[in-house]
C-alpha cells in the first residue's frame, strides 16, 4: 500500500499533481504526456532455457516470445528497427498459495535476423537460437525479486541479471493519446528508432541504440497508452520537452482508470490477483498449464464469483467538494447504513485513490460510504470504464455517492 513519496525529479510546470483531476480536463486533454518511471527497474533473462523457465513460474503464456513476431510497426525494416515486433506481455509471479508477489512487463528485443544489417543490405547476422528477454519490475523489491528467481533457477540454463544502470522504463499516456486504439493508429510511436521513416526527431534521438528499442502499446489496456524500455541517460523519441512530466501524473492517470501497479500498490504476499483485476489486464492465461500458484487462480476463476475488486475512489467532504490529502493508504471504508467495513484503501494521492471493496455494498446506489475515523470524508466509488460488464452482473452498476 502506497503513500507516494516526493519525487526525485523536479515537477514539470505542465500539471500540478496534487490538484484533483476531472475527466474532461487536465490529463484527459493534455496528452500525450510522458514520464520516466523511477519506481521501476529492468532485469534481463538470457539463455536457452529462458522461456521454459519463466513458463513454469509466471501467470501468462511466455511461449509467445518464441513465436513469429505479431506486432506490425508499419515501417520498412531498417538496421535498427524491424517492420514487425513481438508485443510485450504483462505477467505476475505468485506465492505457491496463489497470492501476489511481483508484476513484470516482459519484452523480447528484435533478433539480428529480424532486421537489416548496419548497411541495410540484408538480414543481420547472429544466432537465432539464443533467447533474451527483458523485464520491467518494481524497483523497491528488486533485490528480493532477483533472489527469488535465482532460487527457482536450479539447473535451468538461464542467466538473470540486473541491468537497471543500462536501461530505464518510460510511459507515454494521456487522454488524446489513449483515444488511439492500436499501434497502427499511432504511427509516430510505432516508427521510432534509428532509421525510422516517420519521425525524424525520433530517428535522431534513437541513433546508436543498437537493439532498436521502441514504444509498444501497453499490454494491459489501450487507455494506458504506450510503454517502453530505453537506454538510460537519453530521452526516448517522441518525448516533447513540455510534455515530459512527473511520474505522479502517471499515478493519477492510473487512479482514474483503477489500475494498480507494483508490489507497494498490490500488497505482496497478501493480494489475490483476481481481486486486482489481473484477468482484465491481460496478465493471466488459463490455457498455459501449470505455474506457481495456479491452483487457487484457476479454481476461483472457474467458480465465477469475485466478491471484492479493486475500484477507483474519489474522496469528498461534507459539501461534496474534493477532500485533498485527507486519506492514507490502509484506511478502512465503512458503509454507514450497516456500520460494516466493506474494504480498504490501497493507494491514495490528492482526492483520488483505489481500494479493494465488497461489490455488493460499494456499488449499491443507496450506499453512503465514509473513511473510518474520518466521518467528514465521504467515499465515491465507480466501476472502471474498461471493465467487462459480466464482472458486475450481480451488482448494481452505478456509483455509490456519499
Amino acid at each position: 500500500m502506497q503513500r507516494l513519496k516526493p519525487s526525485l525529479h523536479p515537477l514539470k510546470p505542465l500539471l500540478f499533481v496534487h490538484r484533483c483531476l476531472h475527466h474532461d480536463t487536465h490529463l484527459q486533454n493534455a496528452g500525450p504526456l510522458c514520464s520516466l518511471l523511477s519506481s521501476r527497474s529492468v532485469i534481463r533473462f538470457a539463455g536457452p532455457d529462458t522461456i521454459k523457465f519463466l513458463q513454469g513460474l509466471l501467470t501468462n503464456d511466455v511461449r509467445r516470445f518464441g513465436e513469429h513476431p505479431d506486432e506490425k510497426l508499419n515501417t520498412v525494416p531498417t538496421p535498427n528497427l524491424p517492420s514487425v515486433s513481438v508485443s510485450p506481455m504483462y505477467a505476475a509471479l505468485l506465492t505457491p498459495q496463489g497470492r501476489f508477489l511481483y508484476d513484470l512487463f516482459l519484452y523480447r528485443p528484435p533478433r539480428p535476423v529480424e532486421k537489416l544489417d548496419p548497411r541495410g543490405s540484408g538480414p543481420g547476422s547472429g544466432s537465432d537460437e539464443s533467447v533474451e528477454l527483458f523485464a520491467d519490475v518494481d524497483r523497491l523489491v528488486l533485490d528480493e525479486l532477483l533472489q527469488t528467481f535465482k532460487r527457482y533457477r536450479l539447473r535451468s540454463k538461464v542467466e538473470i541479471d540486473d541491468v537497471a544502470e543500462d536501461f530505464s522504463c518510460w510511459q507515454r499516456y494521456g487522454g488524446k493519446l489513449s483515444e488511439k486504439s492500436s499501434v497502427a493508429e499511432e504511427p509516430e510511436a510505432a516508427s521510432v528508432g534509428w532509421g525510422a521513416a516517420v519521425d525524424h526527431s525520433g530517428e535522431s534521438a534513437s541513433h546508436g541504440i543498437t537493439p532498436g528499442w521502441h514504444w509498444h502499446k501497453d499490454p494491459r489496456l489501450d487507455c494506458l497508452g504506450f510503454r517502453g524500455i530505453f537506454p538510460s541517460g537519453a530521452t526516448p523519441p517522441l518525448v516533447e520537452a513540455d510534455k515530459e512530466t512527473d511520474e505522479e501524473n502517471y499515478l493519477l492517470w492510473r487512479l482514474e482508470k483503477g489500475v494498480a501497479e507494483g508490489s507497494t500498490e498490490i500488497p505482496k504476499g497478501e493480494a489475490i490477483p483476481l481481486e486486482y483485476n489481473f484477468v482484465g489486464l491481460n496478465a493471466i492465461s488459463f490455457d498455459k498449464g501449470c505455474y506457481v500458484g495456479q491452483e487457487l487462480i484457476a479454481r476461483t476463476h472457474h467458480r465465477g464469483v469475485i466478491r471484492k475488486r479493486l475500484l477507483p475512489l474519489k474522496f469528498l467532504d461534507n459539501n461534496g467538494k474534493e477532500a485533498e490529502e485527507k486519506v492514507a493508504p490502509g484506511s478502512e471504508v465503512l458503509d454507514t447504513a450497516s456500520g460494516k467495513k466493506i474494504g480498504t484503501v490501497t493507494t491514495a494521492l490528492g482526492c483520488l485513490g483505489m481500494g479493494v471493496l465488497r461489490l455488493d455494498e460499494a456499488l449499491k446506489a443507496s450506499s453512503s460510504l465514509i473513511i473510518q475515523g474520518k466521518e467528514d470524508v465521504k467515499v465515491e466509488t465507480r466501476r472502471p470504464e474498461w471493465s467487462p460488464s459480466d464482472w458486475f452482473q450481480e451488482h448494481q452498476q452505478h456509483s455509490a455517492v456519499a
